[in-house]
Formats: C-alpha cells, sequence, structure tokens
C-alpha cells in the first residue's frame, strides 16, 4: 500500500487510536501481536522513507518523524519494532546489489518487515560477530546481543566485521535456521513486548547476493556516530501522550502543569528538528547532544507528572501512566553511545558541556 504522505500521517493517526493504543498495554505485557503487524503492514507507513519507483511514498523526514511521534505516543513497543525496518530500506535504497531488486518492493508496500542486527558493530575494535568469505557467501559467527522483531519480522540486516576491518551487511530470513539460533526471549523492565532475543551465530551462511554493503569500518562509523546526538522522535511521543494524560486528569493542578510542560516540550522539539534539518549531520554536536539531554528531561518531568496526577492508581499494570514511564527510561538508553552517556550524566550532575 503506498499513498500521499499527509494521506500516511492520517493513516499512522487511524493505526494508533483504532489498534495500538486500544492494544498498548497487552502488548507491553504479553507482546506485540502478529495480528497487530499485520495492521501495521496495511496502514503503509512501512513505505514511508522508500523511493516511490518501488512501491514506496519518498517522504520527507518530517513526515517520517511525525509518523514516529505517533506511534509511539500510542504503543512504544510496536513503534519499536516497525522502526527497525526504516533502516534496511534505506540500506537497500542506496545499493548496488541484487537484494535491492529481489527485496526493496515487498519491503517497501509492507508485504515484508525488516529487523535489524547491527548496533554491536559500535563495540568495535571488539568484534562480537565475525564475517568470513566462503564458496558462494559469506559466513556469519560469534553473538548478536541484542534483536528485536524474533517471531515478528520476515528478514534482517544483519552485519558483521571480517578479518581485515570491513563492516559487511547482509539480508538473512528471519527465523531459526542451520547457523542462526535465537536465545530465550529478553526479560526487560520496559519494551519486553518487542519480543527481543539475542542471536548465536554458528556458521549462519549467506549467499554472495545477500551482501548489501561492504566497506571499511570506519567509513561506516563516520556516518554511524552523529546519527545518535539528536533525539529520538519517539521522546517527544512518548512525552506528548504523558501530558495527553495529564490535561485529562481533571483537575486545575495537572492541567496548568500540562500546559507549561507542554511549552517546553514544543520548544526543544523545535530546536532538536532545527539542528536536524538546518544544520549538517556531523557538525554542532555539543549542541545536539546538549538539546537531547534537555529532551529528556522534559521527557523524564511528564512521564512523573502522569504517574504524580494518578497517585497510586497509575501504579497499576491497566494504567498507560506506568507503561509511559517505563518507556521514557527505555528511551533515555536506546541508541546510547559513549558520548551520549557522558553527555547525559555530566548534565544529570549540574556540569557544563567540554569546551
Amino acid at each position: 500500500m503506498t499513498a500521499p504522505a499527509p494521506t500516511l500521517i492520517e493513516a499512522a493517526r487511524r493505526l494508533a487510536d483504532e489498534v495500538l493504543a486500544p492494544g498498548a498495554e497487552s502488548a507491553d505485557r504479553t507482546g506485540v501481536s502478529p495480528a497487530t503487524i499485520a495492521e501495521v503492514k496495511r496502514s503503509g507507513v512501512l513505505g514511508v522513507g522508500g523511493p516511490a519507483a518501488y512501491g514506496g511514498v519518498q517522504a520527507p523526514d518530517t513526515v517520517a518523524r511525525e509518523i514516529a511521534e505517533i506511534l509511539a505516543g500510542a504503543c512504544c513497543s510496536t513503534y519499536f519494532v516497525q522502526a527497525q525496518h526504516h533502516s534496511p530500506v534505506r540500506m537497500l535504497s542506496a545499493a548496488d546489489s541484487p537484494a535491492r531488486e529481489r527485496l526493496l518492493r515487498p519491503l517497501c508496500d509492507g508485504t515484508l518487515l525488516s529487523g535489524i542486527a547491527f548496533s554491536h558493530l559500535r563495540a568495535y575494535p571488539r568484534k562480537p560477530v565475525r564475517v568470513t568469505r566462503v564458496p558462494g557467501g559469506r559466513r556469519f559467527d560469534g553473538r548478536v546481543p541484542w534483536y528485536t522483531g524474533w517471531g515478528l519480522n520476515d528478514v534482517m540486516l544483519l552485519a558483521g566485521v571480517t578479518d581485515d576491518g570491513e563492516a559487511l551487511f547482509a539480508f538473512a530470513d528471519a527465523h531459526e535456521q542451520p547457523g542462526l539460533c535465537p536465545t530465550p526471549q529478553l526479560q526487560l523492565a520496559a519494551l519486553t513486548g518487542t519480543r527481543t532475543v539475542g542471536l548465536e551465530l554458528d556458521g549462519l551462511v549467506v549467499p554472495e547476493e545477500a551482501v548489501v554493503w561492504s566497506r571499511p569500518y570506519e567509513e561506516w562509523a563516520v556516518a554511524d556516530r552523529p546519527k545518535n546526538t539528536n533525539p529520538n522522535p519517539a521522546v517527544f511521543g512518548v512525552a506528548g501522550a504523558a501530558l495527553g494524560l495529564l490535561e485529562a486528569a481533571g483537575d486545575a493542578e495537572a492541567k496548568e502543569t500540562a500546559q507549561v510542560l507542554g511549552e517546553r516540550l514544543r520548544e526543544v522539539r523545535r530546536e532538536a528538528y532545527a539542528l536536524v534539518d538546518e544544520v549538517p549531520a556531523g557538525e554542532c554536536l555539543a549542541d545536539r547532544l546538549a538539546v537531547k539531554t534537555r529532551a529528556y528531561d522534559v521527557l523524564r518531568a511528564a512521564t512523573t507528572a502522569a504517574i504524580v496526577a494518578g497517585g497510586g492508581r497509575a501504579f497499576g499494570l491497566g494504567s498507560p501512566a506506568q507503561r509511559l514511564a517505563r518507556e521514557g527510561l527505555f528511551l533515555v538508553v536506546q541508541g546510547q553511545t559513549a558520548d551520549v552517556r557522558s553527555a547525559h550524566l555530566r548534565a544529570l550532575r549540574g556540569d557544563l558541556p567540554p569546551p
């Protein structure tokens, strides 16, 4: 399914209002369901950034961010499962590989959902996953510590590092097979519903035509490092949902708090997206990190305020307030790098950023 960008935003709102939000507490406790993923696939949101020639919408980043906020505010678990899909679409769109013709259209039109298994590359020079050349393809060995969407994804974008220091990305089927075995599902304080596992790789072989990118590690790292200095749009979506609960609490004190925090949220969101849209990715990193930590401050205040306004009832597992608070904690460490961790800790202790 494809649709113009404004229509796609409307479709995302319908998906959020009619499917994700009503099932969010259930998804949090028992897992995102295949039926929910089927609705995500039908909605068209999986093609938001895909090229039009392959059935995607090719929407601007502003649209993709708005959709991310909408979905995360409704059910962060479902949002996070589908969020994995967009990196493979972007990489495949730019790839000169047979996999592009085989996979890009079904990824853009929602026939297939992709996961990702490459965050471990950031551990380099350690090599949690090693890649070697074998006749007809590439062999993967090692352990992927974190893989989201097991049992929901159709394919995965898997990465490792070769002995000569190249980062290599290839597609594999997202199911147990010779050389690939999932760990038991990870039990997490938040987003356990994302069906996250580790992957044990012991001689998984993928054909050469499944390889989509292979370059020196540093070439990948230079492009990757600036990405996590910007706030995840999900931060604004979850904070906004918490303020919605606060606004609906009914008393004047809660409404006034929602208004004050809402203004802070709009301001930090405006600053964050201005840096993304108007400044080259590798520049103003200290400014980006400062805005990111301020976004975390507003997120923490908003989710805490929703708990405070809800009182003891907010701690019931049927309450969205406690779920949003835990989702906010998850977003604080999701995609965390050493630079992000350092900046956040400095901000929490009141230190000025380094010159």
